[in-house]
C-alpha cells in the first residue's frame, strides 16, 4: 500500500500547510517550523506498520523467555558493568532498583545498541497526514517543537522508532518534556547518547507512577483447588494478608511480613492451566511505561535474573495457546450471539470480553478463568453449531 493510497483525501501538501500554521500558533519560531517542515514528506512503511497488525498474537511464555534470556542477562550484566556509577548514582535519586532500570533499557533498546533510525519528525506527520492517530501524532510533533526551541536535541537527534520512541528508553516526544532528567546538569536531556540521562529518565517515569522503593514487582504464587474464579477479577486489590487467608501461596518459600501488608492482585496471563503471579503496586507502574503484562512480566523476570535468579516460571499450557486476532473476532461475536455480550467486536480481548467468556465459561462448567486460548475458542464454537 502506497502512503497516497492510506491517507484521507486531503494531499500531504494541504495537511503540512495547515501543521505550519498550527506550530505557529503553538508559538513555535519560523526557525523551528522551517527545520521541522521545509522538505518533509510522507514515509509509506509508516502507514504500512501502523495499518498492519500481527495477525498472531504471540504467547507469554515465548515472550518472557526471549525477554529473559541468557543473552539479554548477559549483556545486561556487562552494560551494568561498564555503567554503575550512573546506575547507583540514578537508583539513589529515584528510588528505583538498578536492576529493574537495566532490564527496561535492554527490552527498550538492547541497553542502547536498537534505538530506530526513522526520523521521527517524518513518521508523525505522515501518521499526522494519516488521519487515524492525527491528534496524537499532531501533538507529538508540538512536543518536539518545543524540545528543539528549548535546546534539548538537535534536528538531526531525533530518530526513533516509526511510532515516534526515541532513544535509549524509547520516550515518545510529550512523556519526554515531561519525564526526562538531565542528570549532569548541562541544559541537556540526552536519552540517545548519555546513558545517565536516559536512566534516570525512566527512573522518574517510574517514579511519577507510584514506584515504591525496596518493594517487589511479582512474585509466581499456587492457588489453593476452591480458588474461585468466578469471583476473581484481574484488576481486583487486596491485601495479600487476605489472599493468603484464602490460601494463596509464594510458589516458593513464605510471605515476608512486609509483603502480608501490601495491595497485589492477581494475574493468570495463560489461564488456570498456567503460572499463577501476585502483582504488586510496581507491576503496575511498570504497565504505566509499557500497558502490556508481558512487558511487566518480562521486566520483572529479567531484573530476578540479573539479580541472579536462574529459573523462569514453567508448566506454560503450551497445548492451549492464545487465539489470533481473527479469531478473537469470532470469539467475541459468538460469545455475544450467545448472550454473553462481549460490548464490541474489534479482535482485542480486553476486560469486558473477558468478562463475557467467563459467563460462558461458568455456565458451561468450566473453569471461569477468562483466557482466550486455543481450546476454549473451540468449546465456544462448537457451542455455537
Amino acid at each position: 500500500m502506497t502512503a497516497a493510497a492510506g491517507a484521507q483525501e486531503m494531499s500531504f501538501e494541504d495537511w503540512a500547510d495547515g501543521f505550519r500554521q498550527r506550530l505557529a500558533e503553538h508559538g513555535a519560531q519560523p526557525s523551528t517550523i522551517a527545520i521541522m517542515m521545509d522538505g518533509l514528506e510522507p514515509d509509506s512503511r509508516i502507514i504500512d506498520r501502523d495499518r498492519s497488525q500481527p495477525e498472531f498474537v504471540r504467547p507469554v511464555w515465548v515472550y518472557l523467555n526471549g525477554a529473559a534470556s541468557d543473552a539479554r542477562t548477559q549483556n545486561g550484566l556487562s552494560a551494568q558493568a561498564r555503567h554503575r556509577e550512573a546506575l547507583d548514582t540514578v537508583e539513589a535519586q529515584f528510588g528505583v532498583d538498578a536492576d529493574i532500570l537495566t532490564a527496561i533499557w535492554g527490552l527498550e533498546s538492547a541497553y542502547g545498541v536498537i534505538m530506530g533510525d526513522f526520523d521521527i519528525v517524518r513518521s508523525l506527520a505522515t501518521l499526522a497526514w494519516e488521519g487515524r492517530r492525527r491528534q496524537f501524532a499532531e501533538n507529538q510533533l508540538l512536543a518536539v517543537a518545543d524540545m528543539l526551541e528549548r535546546g534539548y536535541a538537535e534536528r538531526d537527534q531525533l530518530l526513533g522508532s516509526w511510532a515516534g520512541a526515541m532513544g535509549q528508553t524509547q520516550f515518545i516526544p510529550t512523556t519526554y518534556l515531561e519525564r526526562a532528567v538531565d542528570m549532569h546538569g548541562d541544559g541537556h536531556r540526552d536519552i540517545w547518547t548519555t546513558e545517565a540521562d536516559a536512566l534516570g529518565s525512566a527512573a522518574n517515569l517510574l517514579a511519577r507512577a507510584g514506584w515504591e522503593t525496596d518493594a517487589p514487582v511479582v512474585t509466581e504464587v499456587t492457588l489453593p483447588e476452591t480458588f474461585d474464579f468466578a469471583g476473581w477479577e484481574e484488576r481486583d486489590r487486596r491485601a495479600v494478608s487476605a489472599w493468603a487467608m484464602d490460601g494463596v501461596r509464594p510458589a516458593q518459600g513464605e510471605w515476608s511480613p512486609d509483603d502480608l501488608y501490601r495491595p497485589a492482585r492477581i494475574v493468570l496471563p495463560s489461564g488456570a492451566q498456567g503460572p499463577a503471579f501476585m502483582a504488586f503496586s510496581n507491576f503496575d507502574a511498570l504497565m504505566r511505561y509499557n500497558n502490556s503484562t508481558a512487558y511487566a512480566l518480562g521486566v520483572g523476570y529479567l531484573a530476578k535474573r540479573l539479580a541472579g535468579l536462574d529459573a523462569l516460571p514453567d508448566g506454560w499450557p503450551e497445548d492451549n495457546p492464545p487465539i489470533n486476532r481473527s479469531q478473537s473476532r469470532q470469539l467475541q461475536q459468538t460469545l455475544t450471539d450467545l448472550g454473553h455480550d462481549t460490548r464490541g467486536v474489534d479482535g482485542i480481548f480486553g476486560a469486558n470480553s473477558r468478562r463475557a467468556l467467563k459467563s460462558f465459561q461458568a455456565a458451561n462448567g468450566m473453569t471461569p478463568d477468562g483466557y482466550a486460548g486455543q481450546l476454549t475458542y473451540e468449546a465456544v464454537m462448537a457451542r455455537s453449531r
